[in-house]
């Protein structure tokens, strides 16, 4: 394979999704040319959620990936360049910053917008991933309102999975949650309030085997669950499942080059995107495991594309 000449840029944005697009808007539109990089899964989570309902500036309900195609094109309209690749190593110590794809391509940059988002953990069951989006998800501020006066289930054990059994009692008629262990890790305060919460039903040594519901209309029926104490396995009705065991932010890239925490995600100053090295930048899901949703990952594009303009112009 014939090498391709090393590309330049003064800003290399890698990943898509709400923050890679808008980094790449508000770049282009600064005459930075910025080269945005997207890997298999251009548009990120968004492109796995149907009805988008709490984007702003939008009255009718959207489509996910209807939104992130129009990102795209917005980005590509004000001068950004893409290339589908996958980033397989990057070097932040050199002088200007090196990239180098799964395609041999090799990229530098002057400063680098890093938007590669985060993938919630699912229990990788066969009927799992069949309902996904149909009575499946993953995150209950997206969908919770789908279920008003339904009985839906949550799977895990920690703050997120307490959150989000909390947050759907506003809809749903009654929430099952369920937990592996016979104890929760969300901390204490939640957990009180998760007791008394008369909505609430906790399963606990139980784990989901699989995933009922029909195929036509398509939409999810009910759950099959195991007692991991007795092997005995148990058929509950509901509506709606929600996994709530955690998200993996794509981070492996940058390991032992950029300070994050212990769950992997890139840590940034505050009120800035700006990470321990200058010149790089982080937004969206990669350093956000609080708000997760498409409209801060937007913003914090914008804030990473408006301060690595304001460093390259010193």
């Amino acid at each position: 394979m014939s090498q391709n000449p090393t590309k330049h840029t003064k800003v290399l944005i890698i990943g898509s999704g709400p923050a890679g697009y808008t980094a790449a808007v508000y770049a282009a539109r600064a005459m930075l040319k910025p080269i945005l990089v997207y890997g298999a899964q251009p548009g990120g989570q968004l492109t796995t959620t149907t009805d988008v309902e709490n984007y702003p500036g939008f009255s009718d309900v959207i489509q996910g990936p209807w939104l992130m195609d129009q990102m795209k094109d917005q980005a590509k309209a004000v001068g950004t360049e893409m290339i589908e690749d996958h980033i397989g190593s990057v070097n932040l110590k050199s002088n200007p910053f090196e990239a180098v794809g799964d395609s041999g391509q090799k990229y530098t940059a002057d400063s680098i917008i890093i938007s590669t988002g985060a993938q919630a953990r699912w229990l990788n069951i066969k009927s799992e991933q069949e309902f996904r989006g149909f009575g499946v998800s993953a995150c209950a501020t997206c969908d919770g309102f789908f279920f008003k006066d339904k009985e839906v289930a949550v799977v895990g054990g920690g703050n997120a999975a307490v959150e989000e059994a909390m947050f759907l009692t506003k809809f749903a008629s009654k929430v099952k949650l369920i937990h592996r262990r016979d104890s929760l890790r969300a901390e204490k305060m939640l957990q009180k309030k998760l007791m008394e919460n008369k909505k609430i039903e906790i399963v606990w040594d139980s784990v989901v085997e699989d995933v009922i519901g029909d195929q036509e209309p398509k939409n999810v029926k009910g759950i099959k669950i195991k007692n991991l104490k007795t092997n005995k396995v148990n058929e509950i009705k509901l509506d709606g499942l929600f996994i709530a065991i955690g998200h993996d932010p794509a981070t492996q890239l940058f390991k032992d080059q950029l300070k994050m925490d212990q769950e992997g995600y890139l840590i940034t100053k505050p009120d800035s995107t700006e990470t321990n090295v200058p010149g790089v930048y982080a937004a969206g899901d990669v350093k956000d495991k609080t708000f997760r949703q498409a409209v801060t990952a937007a913003g914090m594009g914008c804030m990473a594309a408006l301060e690595a303009e304001k460093f390259l112009s010193h």
